[in-house]
């Protein structure tokens, strides 16, 4: 097998070429047709999250070991299944949960396995599909594409991480009771991501490049503004009829919070899913006094993707514009993504 690992944090990648795999117990192996490049792949390149105030997570130091091979978005067919598997269709292309627990703690049984204490993450804690080949360690991690149409498959990997994180699990938080007692939010999405709407209304989209805003709006946002803009804010308020009620930050930065914050209405809800880094920049006081809730978003359960993979097959999901790349331009297509060069979403579709 081919792949593209980390050997050394902050580093470039280096391709590795090792026997090719083989199962054991309930593992199942897929010959990858489809990885897509996420912007947290860049934070494990470069060996940690900025935590503002001159600090830093590092991931050498939270069990990350190298090499290792990124890609939590893999598309593959089965090509060896271990002798515990039982029936399984190898004729079918699979996308791949990647969020995977322990297995045995008490929040893995709960169905949360995203947020075990003792993660197996493909492409984070373990290998991943930036490879010809990926090691899945059980079936129950396998979501067929099922009637996906031809042109949408290689995208499909993106729900296993995108799609689940910023889609379903940032829509569900950032709900909020209406005084008719419908669940419904006046949504504004923060730099460089859009988010589907709710409530029958389509999102207000932010972003300090004029060509995604552009994008944005042909794929049905509602207006798109230049957070450079001075008056900002109240472009977000005029384009989303009042004050929204939920803020989702897509980037997670010092700026893009403090933006979605001031965008708020009394009683919203802002929604963290981006990891690009920093400190909060809130007053704290406003937090009360404006009674608004902060949470963070950390991509989806096993069951909830399952949900989102039923959308999908169902046609409810509307395509994202991306960018085929083959294996070994996975380096240059990460340096593009840090250089917000890449429009939609990268996929590195073959060696």
């Amino acid at each position: 097998m081919h792949c593209q690992c980390v050997h050394e944090f902050g580093q470039p990648l280096r391709p590795d070429d090792r026997p090719d795999m083989t199962p054991r117990g309930t593992e199942v192996i897929l010959s990858v047709t489809a990885a897509g490049v996420c912007h947290t792949d860049l934070h494990i390149r470069e060996g940690g999250y900025d935590l503002g105030h001159g600090r830093k997570l590092e991931f050498a130091q939270r069990g990350i070991a190298l090499p290792l091979v990124m890609g939590h978005e893999t598309v593959g067919e089965v090509v060896a299944a271990g002798p515990d598997v039982g029936t399984l269709d190898r004729g079918k292309k699979y996308v791949v949960y990647p969020w995977i627990g322990c297995g045995t703690c008490a929040v893995c049984a709960s169905g949360q396995e995203q947020l075990c204490m003792k993660p197996q993450f493909l492409g984070m804690h373990v290998d991943g599909g930036y490879a010809t080949q990926i090691r899945v360690p059980h079936p129950k991690y396998l979501h067929e594409i099922g009637d996906i149409p031809p042109e949408k498959r290689r995208t499909a990997g993106l729900f296993g991480a995108y799609g689940l994180w910023r889609a379903q699990e940032g829509g569900k938080h950032a709900e909020r009771p209406c005084a008719s007692g419908d669940r419904r939010w006046r949504p504004w999405a923060d730099v460089r991501a859009t988010v589907a709407g709710a409530g029958g209304q389509a999102p207000v989209f932010v972003d300090i490049d004029p060509v995604k805003r552009a994008s944005a709006l042909a794929a049905g946002a509602c207006a798109a503004v230049d957070p450079r803009a001075a008056d900002a804010v109240a472009q977000i308020h005029a384009a989303a009829g009042e004050a929204p009620l939920a803020a989702i930050d897509f980037v997670g930065a010092e700026a893009t919070a403090e933006l979605g914050f001031d965008a708020l209405g009394k009683g919203g809800t802002y929604v963290i899913v981006g990891l690009f880094g920093g400190a909060a920049p809130w007053a704290l006081p406003l937090i009360a006094v404006r009674a608004l809730t902060i949470r963070g978003s950390y991509t989806g359960s096993p069951g909830e993707f399952a949900e989102l993979m039923q959308l999908a097959r169902n046609g409810a999901i509307k395509p994202i514009p991306t960018t085929c790349y083959k294996l070994d331009e996975a380096e240059d297509v990460l340096n593009s993504l840090a250089g917000g060069k890449i429009v939609g979403r990268a996929i590195l579709a073959g060696v």
